[in-house]
């Protein structure tokens, strides 16, 4: 086997790898919704007495949701534009995926005790961590061989920029978490905000370049 083969190989590997993890964590959080069962018949007459006594335990979940999502979807657009990996790129990778399973085990903390600032600020961290490792892994690989040959400079930049708004927007919602549960929440909705800023960021870095 050829070295370009044994590195395509293991590639497509590491990729089958991330989905598989993400595809188990959004099956896990699908399962961390409130359901009428059993042990708790009659809690709730209707769906509506549900979703008001327990709108924490869904909003946390269904948020949750939405970020493992959009991180999926980036994954996959940055792993799309690799040519091959190496041993530095994969363990960036699985401490990537170290730190999605992390934020799992913390929405499961959040839900399990009472809403406070330490499991927030818990959350946040993980995702920010789930970002940086997510940019890290980009940068080395930009800067290492690792991507298409035919990958246009303007869009590797762009990939590059935006790759800032998740880690971003995850940090900045710490100080939200300070303030109340729902101020934490509707920080996360900042996002767009920051993309969009990364994006039009990307022209003027290339332009540059």
């Amino acid at each position: 086997m050829t070295k370009k083969k044994k590195t395509s190989l293991e590639l497509s590997r590491l990729k089958m790898l991330m989905d598989v993890v993400y595809g188990i964590v959004i099956w896990r959080l699908f399962m961390l919704l409130p359901r009428p069962l059993e042990e708790n018949a009659g809690q709730w007459e209707t769906l509506t007495d549900m979703l008001i006594s327990e709108w924490v335990s869904f909003i946390l979940p269904l948020l949750a949701l939405l970020i493992v999502t959009v991180y999926w979807v980036q994954n996959n657009e940055l792993f799309g534009c690799l040519e091959s990996t190496d041993g530095i790129h994969t363990g960036i990778s699985i401490f990537q995926i170290f730190f999605l399973l992390l934020f799992l085990y913390a929405i499961g903390v959040g839900l399990a005790f009472e809403p406070g600032a330490d499991s927030r600020i818990f959350e946040s961290v993980t995702v920010f961590l789930v970002g940086a490792f997510s940019y890290w892994g980009w940068h080395y690989a930009a800067n290492n061989g690792l991507l298409l040959k035919d990958l246009p400079i303007d869009k590797a930049v762009q990939i590059r920029q935006r790759n800032f708004a998740e880690p971003v927007t995850a940090l900045m919602t710490i100080p939200f978490a300070f303030v109340g549960p729902i101020a934490w929440e509707l920080s996360w909705f900042l996002y767009p905000i920051f993309r969009n800023y990364f994006y039009q960021n990307s022209k003027k870095v290339q332009l540059a370049e």
